[in-house]
C-alpha cells in the first residue's frame, strides 16, 4: 500500500527496492479513521509518521471563534508530518475528509533511515518542501486571484497531484470535497463557491460527478487560473 507513495517519490529520485523495502517494512501498522475524525491535534507529540494509503485529509487550524480553516489537502501518498521527527509538537492539525485509511511510521524508525541513507533523507526532504512550496502557492492563491481563477487553479493542482501520485483517469482525479470544505479552504463563502463552479461548467472547463472532478479543456483552465506546475517541482509529469 506504499504505492503512491513511491509513485509521488519517483518524480524526484528512483529509489532502489532495497530502499523501498526498508520504508515498507516500517509501515507495518495501520489505522482506519473515520470521516471528520482528528488524525493529529495541535499541540500533540506524534509517535509516527502518518501515511495516507486511502482517502483524503486537510490541514487545518482552529481559530479562537471555532472557525477552521483548512491549509492543505492530503491525498494517497502524502506523507502527514515527516517533521515530527525534529519539532516537539504539532502546530497545525490533521482531519480526515473521507473515511481514511493511514500507515503509521515510528518518528525514530524514520529518524534511523534518514540517518542510514541519504538517498531517503533526500526524498522525504523533497517531499517536505514540495508541501512548503504548495502552501506558498496557496497563500498567493488567496490573496491575489478572483474566486474563479482561484477555484481553477487548485483543480489544476489536485489533478496532477493525483497523477504524480497514479490516481488519474486521464484527466479526471477524485475531489470527495463538499462546497463548504473547498469554501473553507479558498477564503470563500460556500454559496459564491456554489456560484463560481456552476461558471466554470458553463464555460465547459470542467465537470463534476459523484465526487469526481474531469477537466474538460485543460490548456484553457491553465490559461485561465494562471497555473504554472513548477512549485510541484516534477518536471516529468505530463502538465
Amino acid at each position: 500500500m506504499t504505492v503512491r507513495l513511491f509513485s509521488k517519490l519517483d518524480h524526484f529520485i528512483s529509489l532502489t527496492e532495497e530502499e523501498k523495502r526498508s520504508i515498507e517494512k516500517a509501515a507495518t501498522i495501520r489505522k482506519t479513521y473515520q470521516k471528520g475524525e482528528d488524525v493529529i491535534s495541535e499541540g500533540q507529540r506524534p509517535d509516527f509518521v502518518h501515511l495516507i494509503e486511502e482517502g483524503w485529509a486537510c490541514r487545518y487550524k482552529r481559530l479562537d471563534n471555532g472557525d477552521d480553516h483548512i491549509m492543505a489537502y492530503l491525498i494517497p501518498g502524502d506523507l502527514c508530518d515527516v517533521h515530527v521527527t525534529i519539532l516537539n509538537e504539532m502546530d497545525h492539525s490533521i482531519r480526515a475528509l473521507t473515511p481514511l485509511k493511514i500507515a503509521l511510521l515510528p518518528a525514530h524508525e524514520i529518524s534511523l533511515l534518514m540517518e542510514s541513507s541519504s538517498r531517503i533523507a533526500r526524498a522525504l526532504f523533497w517531499s517536505t518542501l514540495v508541501d512548503e512550496a504548495t502552501l506558498r502557492e496557496w497563500l498567493v492563491n488567496a490573496g491575489s486571484r478572483s474566486a474563479d481563477r482561484r477555484l481553477a487553479h487548485v483543480f489544476c493542482e489536485m489533478l496532477l497531484r493525483s497523477r504524480i501520485a497514479g490516481l488519474t483517469d486521464d484527466n479526471s482525479f477524485d475531489l470527495p470535497l463538499t462546497q463548504v470544505e473547498l469554501a473553507n479552504s479558498m477564503g470563500l463563502t460556500h454559496i459564491h463557491v456554489n456560484r463560481t463552479l456552476q461558471k466554470l461548467r458553463a464555460e465547459n472547463l470542467i465537470a463534476f460527478n459523484n465526487k469526481r472532478m474531469r477537466i474538460l479543456d485543460w490548456e484553457s483552465l491553465k490559461e485561465f487560473s494562471g497555473f504554472k506546475s513548477n512549485y510541484l517541482h516534477c518536471e516529468n509529469v505530463a502538465c
